[in-house]
């Protein structure tokens, strides 16, 4: 065999060549260099030396006295390290990543007395298990203090073979270099009979099996060295449950797989997501997915699914569908709000400022809050709602709303909301009442709220406070003097006169009305008003009605929801929470609420999502039912159920004289089944307020020789309100007339036009029964309905089939004249029966 130079030696073994060198020299071999031979025969010693240098016989043949003192495992480290460069936009980034390599060699031998070991080992542990199991079932306390013991005796057990392990894989160390050299070793000297060039590599008889391949040369000429495979260190697969170095548990596991499918209740609300739905069964996406697939319904994770759906699916899938209510979720949501409790504290009154256009409302306010509101408003005219809270100087807090007009008090009014405590009508004393200050009379008294009158700019020359009582009194707000139970106070905004007094009103009423809220807990509110503001997003003024409203929290507001991003005063100052008739302005809502929407407080974002899109759903239904109800071409639909339909009118006419003659025309034509109610009548053009009232109350809008402003004509196109307009007073009433005509239900009577007797009968297959009759009274149409009457008593009623005279079919058979008659799904028609035919005729009915 040909010798190798000490610089391949020491690539085979896996050392450097200056140490190879060193030990070839303290086995007493001539130290040389990198390109120097070395031969078999001093391979051979070397490795004599390195057995005997490690307390190793050198006695080979004797395997015997030397297997327990061979290495019985070689592990081998391998360390690379790589880079990599990923590239951005901006920069490149490198990231270094080291690979740590460890393979252990371990003799076939050693692994089969090991795997007997172990198979020993678990058999003794089940036997064990076995007798245990025989003691438990005599006596059950000697079980649990048996497996403590057992399970006692295991650990230190493994802890010991641990140990054991750990000290031979020390020893297997100190080892390795002398193992891979005797490898290398045995290998060429098995194959010293075959040629030394060009030899192809053996690969074994397992290995060239499975890979189909011959032993390939390396690049130093040779073929390459092979671990024997009796000392592979592939591991050989163990008996369940067992690990080098760890015996078998003898206990069993905690987990058992389920015998039966596992069935969930699985709720349902009106729309769910296939994820929702999917983790709400504990599956996969992809299994619902799959699922609907094979229903034909192509979908997505976050598809929607309607309830009735999702119950298939649910089914489908060996569940429970449990169908949750449509509002089950929010009335969940709003029973936690309505269970909160707490400490009741006296509140601040909140007052709204209401009266007609330029009466002083604004101003009034502002000299209460002694800042000049009125200079950033357009032609002093308030373009947003305001909320303030005063301070008064008798010691109590006033929270104050100034609404433009009266559109978001008839809103907040529609929608429920209770959020004035008084109203303060302001009049001014040189103008008197006007149309806006009856309006808002009308508002203040249908919401129940108490009334505090003041009579403002009674600093001009002009001014007749008794004639606006007188005419205020006409309006029935009778004043405490006249005996009735109204507050009147004489103010001016301009220099303050009574503005005392009218706050002194306003607690004292307060104080009646025993105002009190809940402190703690979480908060409650209204909507004053909302707006988009650039830099800033949504802000809505909510009014706290009880809670305390933190910064963080998050909200419902109608529709909208989001957290509270920040909260502002009246002053403009950040807070960080707010209590009871405190206004706020709150920003991080997702859009823009309306006025009047209730606030509340929600534990989660889900759930104030979910409850948001509910009742945008529900919100865009009522409305198109609000709009076909309030049509009068679809008010038929209402009579199917047999109640007593109500026709709203919102009436407006150019003079009081028309509007009292109208509304007591329109009024005259209720019936019992149709009842005309006006809801509202008034003098002057239709403004917003009407329309908005008329929304309220599905009322139709009738306009005598009045239209329309713009404002009005834009909320009439949005929700699509059905207004009319007339000159003459007969047209209204007639058209009125007409519709409650159409809505009263029909009267029909039945009159008799010809009977027949019947004399035969034939039968066909083709036709069935024809029966031969002789027409007796009047005429026999083929197009009207009959009865079949046998002895005087009626025993069938539909329809003719056939009618014929001879053998050609006709349309009418007249008195005296025979024919054949064929009765539509009948063929019991007997001799002597006879066949009467009707029409039914509608009642005409008058008002």
């Amino acid at each position: 065999m040909p010798d190798v130079t000490v610089k391949q030696l020491a690539e085979v073994v896996g050392i450097s060549v200056d140490r190879l060198i060193s030990q070839l020299g303290d086995a007493g071999l001539p130290a040389k260099e990198a390109d120097a031979t070395i031969s078999d025969s001093e391979k051979v010693k070397l490795l004599s030396f390195l057995r005997a240098s490690h307390g190793k016989s050198e006695k080979v043949s004797e395997a015997a006295s030397t297997a327990s003192a061979e290495p019985t495992k070689i592990t081998l480290k391998r360390r690379t390290v790589s880079e990599l460069r990923q590239s951005g936009a901006s920069r490149s980034k490198s990231v270094s990543v080291e690979v740590r390599r460890k393979r252990t060699y371990v003799k076939r031998g050693v692994v089969q007395a090991e795997e007997e070991q172990k198979l020993a080992e678990q058999k003794a542990a089940e036997d064990k298990i076995a007798a245990e199991e025989a003691a438990i079932a005599k006596k059950e306390a000697d079980r649990v203090q048996a497996e403590e013991d057992a399970k006692k005796a295991e650990q230190e057990k493994a802890a010991a073979e641990v140990a054991e392990a750990a000290r031979l894989k020390a020893d297997q160390e100190a080892k390795e270099q002398q193992a891979a050299l005797q490898v290398a070793t045995e290998e060429e000297a098995s194959k010293a009979a075959k040629p030394a060039k060009n030899a192809p590599r053996n690969l074994g008889p397992d290995k060239e099996k499975a890979t189909g391949k011959k032993g390939a040369k390396t690049k130093y000429g040779r073929t390459e060295l092979h671990v024997n495979s009796s000392k592979s260190g592939r591991r050989k697969k163990k008996p369940r449950g067992q690990h080098r170095g760890v015996v078998a548990s003898t206990e069993e596991h905690g987990f058992a797989r389920p015998t039966a499918p596992i069935v969930y209740e699985v709720k349902i609300p009106e729309t769910i997501t296939v994820g929702d739905l999917a983790l709400r069964m504990k599956i996969k996406a992809g299994e619902v997915i799959k699922v609907l697939m094979g229903m034909g319904s192509m979908v997505t994770i976050n598809q929607m699914l309607d309830q009735d759906t999702a119950a298939i699916v649910v089914e489908d899938m060996g569940h429970t569908p449990v169908i949750v209510a449509d509002d089950a979720i929010e009335a969940e949501v709003l029973a936690k709000t309505e269970q909160a409790t707490g400490e009741m504290i006296t509140r601040a009154p909140v007052v709204t400022i209401m009266g007609h256009v330029d009466h002083g409302k604004t101003s009034l306010l502002d000299y209460i809050r002694s800042t000049k509101v009125t200079t950033g408003e357009a032609g002093g005219i308030t373009q947003h709602i305001g909320a303030y809270s005063v301070e008064t100087k008798h010691g109590g807090k006033i929270t104050f709303l100034d609404t433009p007009g009266h559109a978001a008090f008839t809103a907040m009014r529609a929608r429920g909301a209770q959020s004035t405590d008084i109203v303060i009508l302001v009049v001014a004393a040189d103008d008197g009442v006007m149309p806006q200050t009856k309006e808002a009379i009308k508002h203040a008294k249908d919401a129940g709220v108490p009334l505090i009158v003041a009579i403002n700019k009674m600093d001009k020359p002009e001014a007749d406070p008794q004639k606006v009582t007188n005419e205020l009194v006409a309006e029935e707000v009778i004043p405490e003097s006249f005996g009735g139970d109204i507050i009147f106070v004489n103010v001016s905004a301009h220099t303050g006169e009574g503005v005392d007094t009218l706050l002194e009103s306003v607690l004292l009423q307060s104080e009646v009305l025993e105002l009190k809220a809940v402190a703690t807990g979480q908060a409650t509110g209204v909507v004053v008003e909302s707006r988009l503001e650039r830099g800033r997003g949504t802000v809505a003024t909510v009014l706290v009605q009880s809670g305390t409203l933190n910064k963080g929290d998050i909200i419902l507001c109608g529709t909208e929801y989001g957290r509270v991003r920040a909260l502002v005063d009246d002053t403009g100052t950040v807070i960080d929470s707010a209590g009871p008739s405190v206004p706020v302005e709150v920003l991080g809502l997702s859009g823009t609420p309306e006025a009047g929407d209730d606030v509340i407080v929600v534990e989660s974002d889900r759930k104030a999502r979910e409850v948001a899109q509910f009742r945008t759903t529900k919100k865009r239904e009522a409305k198109l039912a609000r709009q076909q109800a309030a049509k009068l071409e679809n008010m038929f639909s209402q009579m199917e159920g047999g109640e007593t339909v109500a026709l709203n009118i919102v009436l407006k006419a150019d003079v009081h004289g028309s509007a009292e003659a109208l509304e007591e025309a329109l009024v005259n034509i209720s019936k019992d089944e149709v009842r005309v109610t006006v809801v509202s009548s008034g003098v002057g053009g239709i403004n917003e307020s009407d329309v908005q009232l008329a929304i309220a109350s599905s009322a139709i809008i009738i306009g005598f020789n009045v239209r329309a402003d713009a404002a009005a004509k834009k909320v009439i196109t949005e929700e699509e309100v059905d207004i009319h307009y007339y000159s003459i007073i007969y047209d209204a009433i007639d058209h009125i007339k007409g519709t409650v005509l159409g809505l009263l239900k029909p009267i029909y009577k039945d009159e008799i036009i010809g009977l027949a007797e019947v004399r035969d009968v034939f039968r066909s297959s083709k036709l069935g029964a024809i029966a031969g009759c002789m027409v007796v009274e009047g005429n026999i149409k083929r197009s009207s309905p009959i009865r079949v009457l046998r002895d005087d008593v009626v025993i069938y009623e539909g329809e003719l089939e056939s009618l014929r005279r001879h053998k050609d079919d006709v349309n009418e058979v007249k008195s005296g004249t025979e024919c054949g008659i064929g009765v539509k799904s009948y063929n019991d028609v007997q001799p002597g029966d006879q066949i009467e035919v009707f029409e039914r005729m509608l009642v005409n009915r008058e008002l």
